[in-house]
């Protein structure tokens, strides 16, 4: 099969959609999340999409092999929240590992069938490395701004816990997301660069960032130049920008990457903004007619979707982006 790194040079690559959206049509009860194997756990469990992988695992490769059908050349491990460090909301922390492992095979499973089927276009697993419910730069109290909820050493830590299981559990990249702190990325990047020399193995590395606001800074005050800059000392498969912002917004900051980056360049946006009811309005079409944007500039290399997207934006997506060539990833003397 060939390597993800080769591929990316002959076209550009779709990312699958979101996980989420499509768990929350099946309207899983607090006994669906907690199956047989936790129903007397002491605190509730819905809501811990993570947990599906053990729970309701037919389910979790249906929604792989949905996203493959449509034209998802990658898609990512249902472990956003897959570190001890989220997993302590729902006191789960001993279970990480397996959380971690077992959503790696499920989609390496789905991956497998469909790579098989049509081995001309092979498809990959990302294991999904969310950034965790702390932050790592600043303080969660006002009162109190020289406060930290969470160690550099303790992300660290969390994060080579997740790292190990799903490569174990066989993902084919690693793909650090939704990063709104770059500190705790880098712990992220920390762990994964001494845990490839530990294996001696080369895994790819992607790297997704979500600008927060209007502002086009990232929550801990970056701008994506800023973001670029203080990732780029770790070889990377691609940096990109996520969630947060519907594909329209996300264009300028894209734009910045394209320019300064000679690493691939990913955006899987949402689908438009949130209504008052949190929903996503944006249609796939919609959708796609804006990506088409990305694909005219030159700017991206993979492209896939966040919040609110589904299999239909997907295809949408897949279809435009098959009419064009990747950015010409090129070298860059300084950023």
């Amino acid at each position: 099969m060939k390597d993800i790194s080769e591929v990316l040079k002959d076209r550009v690559l779709i990312l699958d959609g979101a996980m989420g959206t499509m768990l929350q049509r099946h309207k899983f009860s607090e006994a669906d999340f907690r199956g047989e194997r936790f129903k007397d756990w002491p605190v509730p469990l819905q809501g811990n999409n993570d947990l599906l992988s053990l729970t309701q695992p037919k389910v979790i490769k249906d929604i792989h092999s949905y996203y493959f059908e449509v034209g998802a050349d990658i898609v990512e491990t249902n472990t956003f929240s897959g570190t001890t460090i989220a997993m302590a909301d729902y006191q789960m922390e001993d279970l990480v590992y397996e959380l971690n492992f077992e959503s790696a095979r499920i989609a390496k499973e789905a991956a497998d069938i469909f790579t098989e089927k049509e081995p001309e276009k092979p498809r990959f697993v990302a294991g999904s490395i969310g950034p965790t419910n702390r932050t790592a730069s600043m303080s969660p109290d006002v009162n109190d701004p020289g406060y930290r909820a969470v160690t550099f050493d303790e992300l660290k830590k969390a994060y080579a816990l997740q790292v190990n299981a799903l490569l174990d559990g066989g993902v084919d990249v690693l793909l650090v997301e939704t990063v709104f702190d770059t500190l705790n990325a880098k712990a992220a990047l920390f762990a994964i660069e001494e845990i490839k020399e530990e294996r001696e193995c080369n895994i790819p590395i992607m790297i997704s960032g979500t600008i927060t606001d209007a502002s086009g800074r990232t929550l801990s005050g970056q701008t994506a130049e800023a973001f670029l800059i203080s990732v780029s000392h770790i070889p990377l498969l691609s940096v990109g920008f996520n969630c947060a912002l519907g594909a329209s917004q996300l264009t300028p900051h894209l734009e910045v990457l394209a320019q300064k980056t000679s690493f691939a360049v990913s955006a899987h946006p949402n689908a438009g903004l949130p209504n008052p009811f949190g929903a996503y309005d944006e249609t796939p079409e919609q959708m796609a007619s804006q990506i088409k944007e990305y694909l005219e500039k030159g700017l991206v290399n993979i492209v896939g979707g966040c919040c609110g997207t589904t299999p239909e934006h997907i295809k949408a997506i897949a279809e435009i982006a098959s009419k064009y060539k990747p950015r010409q990833v090129r070298t860059i003397k300084s950023i």
